[in-house]
């Protein structure tokens, strides 16, 4: 049913999704005369030449792995509807800060569809011609979301088209629609095709033939047989179908041009197909990061391989801002086995989780997942470790004083404020009371033991990293531990790193293994403003309100219109309890939330303005699961608290037992916390987080 390297070759396309999209973002709607005289042919990164940050947040990354997620929220349903996906950018977008470009009504494309929704036009209306004229609805954002739809359809061209279909239509309508159909559709037969003229056979087949793109890749194969150099095909395709003929802010026809165009004289090689779509301009990171996907999923990765490092410099490291904050900081391995394991649901297999479900487990020739070289002599890689592969870590002069230590972010590195344009939002992803297991093993060939401790790092005073160390264990060589490490209270601050660290009593060169490593549990938190300052402990809530102050009262929060919530934690939470002190000012309504999983999808304590305590769920719209008469009065504090355990929710406030219901139809069964403010204001000073009956 999937080819037998299908796994792999999803991760090469993951790769070159992120890497061309991090190689064309720098200089991202510039002309072709414009790259010529300041950059040269891009061969190669440029974010140094032009002062910028290369891994950064962008709206190509973020919607392509994000808006996939609705084959899950919604059962893997081959049935799965427009208005389904429609419901799914409504509950992870934040209006006006992640994924897209706010640009506005009828001016960006995505945010006017979001605009429908909100309004409550469903998709595919939301994202019609008809509604928002053709030029709106012929802009490029369909194609640029669309690579996850083809790579869970190994193979199954067909398949891929129609769901492209359907996620193209929440927001994109006409010729954008079939050029995402063409996107998905080479992506989806390059699993099990290498010829790319019968890729673009395949592709063109599925979409009519009267139609702009259609005709559009029929005349630049011709100039392909005609013309040797890409150059000139380029110039043609200005003439016939550049921004002077298709209007907007960026069209699909130009940009879904220069992916053809540069397929077609790209020689198959991964760098060369990169070099002349980052080269010819327009809309660079996003038909860089088309092609690299197609790239990366035909050749495999070792067609990124051959030629210049592409991999190094990125080591796997994603962001994706949503409303599911516990995701943002994430890898190209992680979000691998999301999309192979979405493939397999979709078919009714059972999931794939290396190594016990492992967070890190190193299984792809050369991935890292993030991990860097933080102190000492000492250079990490990918290597295999007996049937498997680990993280090498290779160290030398090894002592008690001149330790080595490597390490992933668990939470926003501090160059993230370097990153302009779309916002970076998180949380982390590690939090105390939780458990971390990690096997590392001494290399056999080792003369000497090796010292290996846990450890993390968490922002503390002004925002300084400070270490807390974790157990330590002696490694003679060839031998193996198994580290488990309860987290210990950090007092609210946010983890930023978690890692190695390694010394020995005598100076020692060798190699250790860091096989596998992940976490589990329910937090242990108390969250509140610390007395050492900085900001990182607020920046670690995701905002979805309108603004935050957390000075005034350590979370005030105001929102203007809807509901907002201010989120924490993680989706892998599963039962705890919340409990947090709330004093609504002037609010419709002011409370809690567990099991948050974006805007749309949690259940929620709420102290209602018209005197009622109300238990919610908001799940493709709301239901009441409990309802109390409980009078309060503006600006003044109540307790709140909520517990979640399997189906069963329990609700109490300033201890009083309200509510004990039983959720059965479509439980959430998972999510981060939050507090909740409905158009006005409210405060809270402190919340608390522990499993339940801790």
């Amino acid at each position: 049913m999937f080819p037998h390297d299908y796994e792999e070759r999803v991760y090469a396309g993951v790769l070159g999704k992120i890497i061309g999209v991090y190689l064309g973002r720098p200089f991202e709607g510039w002309t072709y005369e414009q790259i010529l005289e300041r950059l040269g042919e891009v061969d190669y990164y440029v974010h140094e030449k032009l002062g910028v940050p290369l891994i950064v947040t962008d709206d190509d990354i973020s919607g392509t792995f994000t808006f996939l997620r609705a084959l899950q929220d919604y059962d893997y349903s081959r049935d799965l509807t427009p208005e389904q996906i429609g419901q799914t950018w409504l509950n992870y977008l934040i209006e006006k800060r992640t994924i897209l470009w706010w640009g506005g009504l009828g001016n960006s494309t995505e945010h006017t569809a979001y605009l429908r929704l909100k309004r409550g036009i469903p998709a595919p209306e939301s994202g019609s011609a008809e509604l928002n004229g053709k030029v709106v609805s012929e802009q490029i954002g369909a194609q640029i979301f669309i690579d996850g739809w083809g790579m869970i359809c190994p193979g199954d061209p067909e398949l891929a088209a129609d769901l492209a279909r359907r996620a193209a239509s929440v927001s994109h309508d006409g010729e954008a629609v079939y050029a995402a159909q063409v996107v998905a559709a080479i992506e989806a037969q390059a699993f099990v095709e290498s010829d790319l003229n019968k890729l673009i056979d395949t592709a063109t087949g599925l979409i009519p033939r009267d139609t702009i793109i259609y005709r559009m890749i029929s005349d630049i194969r011709a100039w392909r047989e005609r013309y040797d150099d890409w150059r000139d095909a380029r110039k043609l395709l200005a003439k016939h179908y550049g921004y002077d003929t298709y209007g907007g802010g960026c069209h699909v026809i130009p940009n879904h041009g220069l992916i053809i165009l540069s397929l077609l004289y790209g020689d198959d090689d991964f760098q060369k197909t990169l070099m002349i779509v980052n080269t010819c301009g327009w809309d660079t990171d996003c038909n860089s990061g088309n092609v690299g996907c197609i790239m990366g999923i035909k050749n495999g990765l070792a067609g990124i391989d051959r030629g210049p490092d592409w991999r190094g410099p990125v080591a796997d490291r994603m962001y994706l801002p949503t409303a599911d904050g516990g995701r943002c900081i994430t890898d190209a391995v992680i979000e691998t086995y999301h999309i192979v394991n979405t493939a397999r649901a979709l078919r009714g297999l059972a999931p794939v989780a290396p190594k016990g479900g492992a967070r890190f487990h190193f299984s792809f020739p050369g991935s890292v997942q993030g991990f860097e070289t933080l102190e000492g002599t000492c250079s990490i890689k990918n290597a295999p470790l007996g049937e498997s592969r680990a993280l090498a870590v290779d160290y030398e002069s090894l002592q008690p004083d001149a330790p080595a230590r490597v390490a992933t972010w668990t939470f926003l590195p501090p160059d993230a404020r370097r990153i302009k344009g779309y916002e970076l939002m998180a949380s982390p992803t590690l939090y105390s009371g939780q458990t971390v297991r990690a096997r590392v093993v001494a290399d056999a060939q080792n003369t000497e033991p090796v010292t290996c401790r846990l450890f993390i790092s968490i922002y503390e005073k002004d925002d300084q990293l400070v270490s807390i160390d974790g157990p330590e264990a002696t490694l003679s060589p060839g031998k193996a531990h198994l580290f488990e490490w309860q987290v210990p209270d950090t007092s609210g601050a946010p983890i930023a790193l978690v890692g190695l660290a390694l010394s020995s009593e005598k100076s020692a060169s060798g190699r250790l293994y860091l096989d596998s490593m992940g976490w589990e549990g329910e937090p242990r938190l108390t969250l509140s403003r610390p007395a050492h300052g900085g900001t990182m402990w607020l920046k670690a809530w995701t905002n979805g309100v309108d603004r935050v102050d957390g000075w005034s009262e350590p979370f005030r929060l105001i929102h203007d219109e809807g509901r907002g919530l201010l989120m924490h934690g993680t989706r892998e939470w599963r039962d705890y309890e919340v409990a947090a002190d709330v004093t609504p000012h002037m609010v419709e309504a002011a409370g809690i939330a567990a099991r948050v999983q974006g805007m749309r999808r949690y259940y929620a304590l709420l102290l209602c303005r018209d005197g009622k305590a109300r238990l919610v769920k908001a799940l493709d719209g709301e239901r009441l699961l409990g309802e109390a008469d409980f009078p309060w009065l503006f600006g003044e504090t109540r307790q709140l608290k909520l517990a979640v355990h399997g189906v069963r929710l329990q609700a109490w406030v300033d201890d009083q037992f309200l509510f004990d219901v039983e959720d059965h139809e479509r439980p959430l069964t998972s999510g981060a916390i939050a507090l909740v403010c409905e158009e006005g204001r409210t405060a809270t000073r402190k919340v608390r987080v522990n499993p339940v009956g801790a």
